[in-house]
């Protein structure tokens, strides 16, 4: 193969892991607007995938790239149908005296997100699913978050996914 045709594979695989690191963020921004406004799952997951709409971490920022609408959507659409099973799954993560009941609104939708891709995408790596999940934390919270939602994803992956993090723990 040629050099020109390994550009073009690399571009492409580099917008698709853009367009699912966009699905991701987007999907906590949609579960965040139903946690707060209560509307219908399926609505706000137009609302989202509107032709036009253009995703940015907060207001100020510049467009940050096309979502994978169907990563995106399955996300929504898992994380809302599975919500007791999933706050059951971080809530033996979680200290008890920290529940997912007290968290705030963000970071429970970016965990519960997180969660319900660890449970149900299989094939993405469980150190993709932190790391992605961890920068969806830094891109609305400056303080200890991030390192929260990555101790509880670690957490759940451990309790998921063993044998995925005994390899890379120990990869010999």
């Amino acid at each position: 193969m040629s050099n020109e045709g390994n550009d073009t594979a690399s571009t492409r695989a580099q917008q698709a892991n853009l367009a699912r690191s966009v699905a991701r963020l987007t999907a906590v921004q949609a579960l965040y607007q139903l946690a707060i406004s209560g509307g219908a799952t399926e609505s706000t997951i137009g609302q989202f995938v509107a032709p036009g709409t253009t995703r940015r971490a907060d207001d100020d920022e510049e467009p940050i790239g096309e979502a994978d609408k169907v990563l995106f959507a399955e996300l929504v659409r898992g994380t809302q149908e599975k919500l007791a099973e999933i706050d059951k799954m971080l809530s033996a993560c979680l200290d008890d005296a920290w529940p997912i009941e007290r968290m705030e609104v963000l970071l429970r939708a970016i965990l519960r997100c997180g969660a319900h891709e660890m449970y149900s995408q299989p094939t993405v790596p469980a150190r993709v699913v932190i790391s992605e999940y961890v920068r969806v934390a830094d891109a609305f919270f400056e303080g200890k978050e991030p390192a929260l939602v990555n101790a509880v994803l670690d957490n759940l992956a451990r309790a998921l996914r063993p044998e995925e993090l005994a390899q890379v723990d120990n990869p010999h």
